[in-house]
């Protein structure tokens, strides 16, 4: 099953452009795990004049330093608005009892389902000990590496959730089944993310633009670190083959800057906006330079001019982001 939210088969565009506007949008510019974690665990790398996990089976090709956790906050609420202010899709009921937030991150999604769910113990597991202290009494977070084997009990998970796992995963199916094996009969699995190509209605994306460089930059770095740069677009597929049932696959569309007539898509345009903006350098600075062979200098130059392209408001560009769900099934007698 799939569904495309805003999506009519009028022939008219998916999104529609406000009038032009006015050249220009502002740009604004730890944990509680147990102190006997190993200080080698917790330790963070400075490279490029960033913070990076050393944690982890694979490394990890985004920072993990105060301007990240701020971007990574802001997606969250850009992200429950366009899912409808909804922090998850999959239908698991009103009294989950255990849930598991893989990649957690700043631990945000864990800690508000935690507070939505009093029932259920929400678990947060990451390589990066960057959650805070102050959380509620029903939410823990781990270091943990998905892609090593877990350690929890089979069955026991209403929800086993991720989002935007760019660049972190080598061995989806494997971690699937992992996931079928962790969630209990009955409850769901369900994987969020976007897919970082972007797509426009009316061919106001330049010939030669650098935000277009940008995602394929992006995406030819998951390439060469077998990251698997269209994961999103395959994990029905995957949900399938690993035992899940009643597989829905979801695709909204987020403008990428404040274009869009609807208020609510140019509010999420607007957040959009600043994730790039904020968050581009550290998509791309390890990769570019290491993967790709190419200057710090030359990586500067395309960020500059992607950002003169998004903040004029002039190129209606969007992006997937996808949203799968599955069900485990009910244990025979």
């Amino acid at each position: 099953m799939a569904e495309v939210d805003g999506a009519e088969e009028t022939g008219q565009n998916i999104i529609e452009p406000d009038s032009p506007q006015d050249e220009g949008y502002a740009e604004s510019s730890a944990s509680s795990l147990l102190s006997s974690v190993p200080s080698e665990v917790k330790r963070l790398k400075e490279e490029h004049g960033r913070l990076w996990a050393t944690y982890g089976k694979n490394p990890y090709y985004m920072p993990v330093d105060d301007d990240e956790l701020d971007r990574l906050d802001l997606n969250h609420y850009k992200y429950t608005m366009v899912q409808n202010d909804e922090l998850f899709l999959a239908p698991i009921g009103d009294h989950p009892q255990n849930i598991l937030d893989l990649g957690t991150g700043t631990g945000i999604w864990a800690i508000e389902v935690a507070d939505k769910y009093p029932s259920a113990n929400v678990i947060g597991t990451d390589i990066a000990p960057i959650q805070p202290s102050w959380v509620p009494p029903n939410c823990t977070f781990q270091i943990d590496d998905a892609e090593e084997d877990w350690t929890f009990h089979d069955n026991t998970f209403d929800l086993v959730h991720n989002r935007d796992f760019c660049q972190a995963v080598r061995d989806w199916p494997r971690l699937i089944r992992q996931s079928f094996s962790a969630v209990r009969p009955g409850g769901y699995l369900e994987f969020a993310a976007v897919y970082p190509v972007p797509a426009c209605d009316d061919d106001t994306i330049p010939e030669d633009s650098a935000y277009m460089e940008m995602a394929s930059s992006f995406q030819e770095i998951a390439k060469l670190i077998d990251a698997e740069p269209d994961a999103a677009k395959k994990w029905k597929g995957w949900f399938e083959e690993a035992g899940f049932v009643d597989v829905t696959e979801r695709i909204f569309y987020i403008p990428c800057s404040p274009w869009a007539k609807d208020k609510r898509l140019k509010k999420i345009g607007a957040f959009e906006l600043m994730n790039v903006l904020q968050g581009a350098q550290g998509f791309l600075v390890k990769g570019y330079t290491k993967e790709m062979g190419k200057s710090r200098e030359g990586l500067e130059i395309l960020l500059y001019r992607m950002r003169k392209e998004l903040i004029s408001g002039k190129m209606h560009a969007y992006v997937p982001y996808y949203v799968c769900y599955g069900r485990k099934p009910e244990q025979g007698p």
